[in-house]
């Protein structure tokens, strides 16, 4: 899976992220989709480094989308927790 199939990824699992995570961000949609995407990159590698977990080539592997997801939800709970305000 090349760069733009991770990009889709990263966009696909940051709206799942934001899905499981509901709430206000402080970086609104753009910011929820950038997070995404770098969750998505992280996900995968920390997969593959610490849990050695292969990330597949494929674009439909569980393995793949599970470890994107989750980086989204780590890398979006890090943001709300250092950038989030009492605007709720």
């Amino acid at each position: 899976m090349g760069i733009i199939g991770w990009i889709v990824l990263g966009l696909l699992a940051g709206a799942i992220a934001k899905i499981l995570l509901p709430g206000r961000d402080p970086g609104g949609l753009i910011g929820t989709t950038l997070i995404g995407i770098a969750g998505a990159f992280i996900g995968g590698w920390l997969s593959t480094k610490f849990l050695h977990k292969p990330i597949s080539n494929h674009f439909f592997d569980a393995a793949t989308w599970g470890a994107a997801i989750g980086g989204s939800l780590v890398l979006l709970i890090v943001y709300r927790i250092l950038f989030g305000n009492s605007r709720d």
